[in-house]
């Protein structure tokens, strides 16, 4: 079934919560007229790094709606983790104030994924344009089977999150929250590694990509053996100073550009074509210097936080800066093995980690980390410098492949209550680029990005 539901979105749109939950109840109730069953529905919603997605929103409703439901009820909420580290309770908390703490699961990339097929070699090397050549599982939670050992039975899942630039995709969410969020070790890793080898300076901002075809292509075999997948995919940007005046926002707070839900891919598209006119900042001029913020309570690792890196590269002047305020930092993986190979490798250029991977059979059996350290490296193009508070030292953050700076003195000289989105020129005329949270967008220079 390829069915829209809910399309509402436009670059200057702001949808209120009233109008959000309106929208969202109505098309979840013919959803689930349509489907024509009933039993259990699992959401799969992002974790505590996607907190503004709104997805902690539409899943409160869901609980809520299913609570009253005649044919349906809520059987389960996974948070999409992939590689992430699993949700505190007070994370939980804070982003799901409403839906029942009882239902969620924990996903474990590494123990809990079934295999549904496995797209071939030469697709797959097809797909990629010769940049990798291996056969790619598709993987999810054994929990989402219709049927089978291990499979939770349900109706329907309600896959929700939000439409950004991303580094893997081009664009996150979709097939990707199924493949990636609830996927496993192999596959995580070689769809992460066929990005990385291929380029992901040709895919970030892009609806349809080498990736996404890996994806669309293993929805499309394999759906059968999934319950039916209600997509729920928000578009949200930072209102301009203005617009946040005007309805007494703070500055830098964000809007719900768009919302769109329904059955197959063309609420993707929809939302992807949105989210390339809210989230990609093209700009006329390289940055010399930019200054990028990562709050503490969602950017605790560089694997992260490397956002700050991956979503400027390209807009970075050649011999300019980029200086991230990292006061939550505490390591650099998301789990400890992960961690230790970031410290073992560190930050290098695409050709050393590519080259390494076919030689170190350690590095190799880790693809999606070889990843990481492409997507966090400038290919020594300009310099990236880490501010973190206490929890990581100076030496490690060189270790690591990056160039240290004081967490207060930077702070003290970019006060982020001070700064403006964009250009800021300081008082002594110094000229910086302030971003307030990278997960947000992609920024590029027009030259680099139409190239």
């Amino acid at each position: 079934m390829d069915k829209t539901y809910a399309a509402s979105g436009a670059v200057d749109m702001d949808l209120s919560d009233k109008e959000l939950d309106d929208l969202f109840s109505a098309a979840l109730s013919n959803a689930l007229a349509d489907i024509k069953s009933s039993g259990s529905v699992i959401i799969l919603p992002p974790d505590i790094t996607r907190f503004h997605s709104k997805a902690g929103f539409f899943t409160d409703i869901t609980a809520r709606q299913l609570n009253t439901h005649a044919s349906y009820n809520l059987g389960a909420v996974l948070p999409a983790l992939g590689t992430h580290m699993a949700m505190t309770e007070a994370e939980i908390a804070r982003m799901f104030p409403n839906t029942p703490k009882d239902k969620f699961l924990v996903h474990d990339w590494r123990n809990d994924v079934t295999e549904l097929g496995r797209l071939e070699a030469d697709w797959v090397e097809k797909a990629c344009e010769g940049a990798v050549r291996y056969d790619w599982p598709c993987q999810v939670n054994k929990i989402l089977k219709k049927e089978g050992a291990g499979s939770g039975g349900f109706s329907m899942i309600v896959s929700a999150g939000q439409v950004v630039p991303h580094e893997v995709a081009g664009m996150a969410n979709h097939a990707k929250n199924i493949f990636v969020g609830t996927g496993g070790k192999e596959a995580i890793d070689k769809s992460h590694f066929a990005g990385a080898a291929f380029g992901m300076e040709k895919m970030m901002g892009r609806v349809d990509t080498p990736v996404r075809a890996i994806f669309d292509e293993g929805l499309r075999r394999y759906q059968k053996d999934l319950p039916p997948i209600f997509w729920v995919l928000t578009v949200v940007g930072a209102r301009t100073e203005k617009q946040a005046q005007a309805l007494g926002k703070p500055r830098g707070s964000l809007a719900v550009r768009g919302l769109f839900c329904g059955f197959g891919r063309e609420c993707f598209v929809k939302a992807a074509e949105l989210a390339a006119k809210v989230n990609v900042d093209i700009i006329d001029e390289p940055i010399q210097k930019a200054v990028v913020y990562l709050e503490p309570e969602e950017f605790r690792t560089t694997w992260l936080g490397n956002k700050a890196v991956y979503r400027t590269r390209m807009a970075i002047a050649d011999g300019g800066e980029l200086l991230i305020l990292a006061p939550g930092l505490e390591r650099f993986g998301e789990d400890a093995a992960i961690d230790a190979l970031i410290r073992k490798y560190g930050y290098r250029p695409a050709k050393e980690i590519i080259s390494k991977v076919k030689t170190d059979k350690e590095l190799g059996g880790n693809l999606s980390a070889a990843a990481h350290l492409i997507h966090g490296c400038s290919e020594g193009r300009f310099t990236v410098r880490y501010c973190p508070g206490s929890r990581v030292s100076r030496e490690e953050i060189e270790s690591a492949g990056f160039k240290y700076g004081g967490l207060n003195q930077a702070m003290s000289r970019y006060n982020i209550d001070n700064l403006n989105y964009g250009f800021n020129t300081m008082a002594d005329g110094e000229k910086i680029f302030y971003i307030p949270n990278p997960a947000l967008g992609l920024w590029a220079e027009k030259r680099r990005f139409y190239s």
